[in-house]
């Protein structure tokens, strides 16, 4: 953002990916946003409320209050008979610099534009009702609440990191100082519930990547 805060961060392992959209605020910013490659994405109203949400069947659009306002399904879904829903496209303004435009299921833009500059990311993707067996399986603790958990780390440790570097600014070694006990305990943790939660070996190493980034 024009403030310095962290806007979107995209994480690439292999084919799998995952966005994640914060709001504007320099600590504990909230989750705005989130898309996987496994097909499944979430957009939250300003109070935390689901605003949108998808997976590789169709989706929802619900309003602050929680009430369906639409549904539909993607064409090629394979769900309870009957004609399926199209999709008409939406846009949604998640804050004055970031937007979503959902025009079919491979065709998801996050947009960010700040300053007269503008970047876009395709977090779009194309996954059918046939692949649910190939998806990893769900959890108590699923994959999404496992990388948000990495996220907020990871982001946190890097504040952390800039601490370091304007209290030492004349510090060459500023960039090894160790990270709070506090985080390294969190990521221990995070670790662990990995190994416990039956998420998939792909999900466990992005994890991974995510806080030993």
């Amino acid at each position: 953002y024009p403030s310095g805060n962290l806007a979107v961060v995209v994480v690439r392992e292999a084919e799998r990916f995952v966005c994640v959209v914060q709001e504007d605020k320099p600590s504990n910013a909230a989750i705005r946003a989130v898309f996987q490659s496994t097909g499944r994405g979430t957009c939250y109203h300003p109070n935390g409320t689901v605003w949108i949400h998808m997976n590789i069947h169709g989706g929802q659009y619900l309003d602050q209050a929680g009430n369906r306002v639409r549904t539909w399904t993607w064409p090629n879904a394979r769900v309870s008979p009957g004609p399926p829903v199209p999709l008409s496209p939406i846009f949604v303004s998640l804050n004055r610099h970031v937007g979503v435009r959902i025009v079919a299921q491979d065709k998801i833009a996050v947009s960010f534009l700040a300053m007269g500059q503008q970047a876009k990311f395709n977090v779009g993707t194309r996954v059918q009702g046939s692949d649910v067996g190939q998806l990893p399986p769900r959890a108590p603790l699923g994959e999404e609440q496992l990388l948000l958990l990495a996220f907020r780390i990871r982001i946190r440790q890097l504040f952390d990191k800039l601490r370091g570097c304007l209290t030492f600014p004349s510090n060459e070694q500023w960039d090894k100082l160790k990270p709070p006990a506090y985080l390294s305990s969190q990521a221990l943790k995070i670790t662990q519930l990995c190994k416990t939660s039956d998420v998939s070996e792909e999900v466990h190493s992005l994890v991974r990547a995510i806080i030993n980034a």
